[in-house]
């Protein structure tokens, strides 16, 4: 995979989960943000296979009220966002938008979780 293709993903990501953040009714995490997602450019997580069986990586998430506190961020991939990786087309399309009032994110701020869900 392109480094720049994934680098599209990982900022599009980021200000999407910041925006969703900033919009959220939940006191706790109104005023969280995200700082950055990060994954080794090398990872194996990143090969089509190894997507493709998992449906999902697990990356490091920079979250919190100051943005530096380090979650452990399982992304799944539903059906869209598979097939534009095997594609290698942009899988940022596959983000939810925020009009969607789709669950598609899980937060446990006590175990510094996060789970997020592409279409």
């Amino acid at each position: 995979m392109k480094t720049s293709f994934l680098h599209t993903f990982w900022v599009q990501l980021d200000l999407r989960l910041s925006e969703e953040f900033s919009k959220s009714e939940d006191p706790l995490l109104k005023n969280f943000w995200c700082d950055g997602i990060y994954l080794y450019p090398t990872d194996h997580q990143l090969v089509k296979k190894y997507v493709n069986d998992k449906r999902k990586i697990v990356v490091t998430a920079w979250l919190g009220k100051t943005g530096q506190d380090a979650y452990e961020a399982t992304i799944h991939f539903g059906t869209r966002a598979l097939s534009r990786y095997a594609k290698g087309t942009d899988v940022s399309e596959a983000i939810p938008k925020f009009e969607s009032q789709t669950e598609w994110i899980e937060i446990d701020i006590e175990r510094k979780t996060i789970e997020i869900r592409l279409d």
